[in-house]
């Protein structure tokens, strides 16, 4: 399965909860900090996400916000427990 990209800054609170709930859902990540790519920062902009975290995994819909709901969603469908929202 590929990494989900989670797309954050430091000290941000939403985003730490949503790298322990991908931990404990035991799916793999990688962090990107907008701070240190302002381009990839205006573009998260220009697609509408207004918060931080944003959540992209590879054929899901990414979503903003710490989503506990989305998390668990995403682990049943890795796990082969439910059809991806397109």
């Amino acid at each position: 399965m590929e990494k989900v990209t989670v797309f954050s800054r430091g000290q941000c609170v939403q985003c730490y909860a949503t790298y322990r709930a991908l931990d404990d859902n035991g799916i793999e990540f990688e962090v990107v900090d907008v701070d240190e790519d302002e381009a990839t920062q205006i573009r998260l902009q220009q697609l509408g996400f207004q918060q931080l975290p944003v959540v992209y995994p590879v054929g899901v819909l990414a979503w903003s916000g710490f989503r506990p709901d989305k998390i668990s969603e995403l682990a049943a469908m890795r796990s082969g427990g439910m059809e991806a929202n397109r």
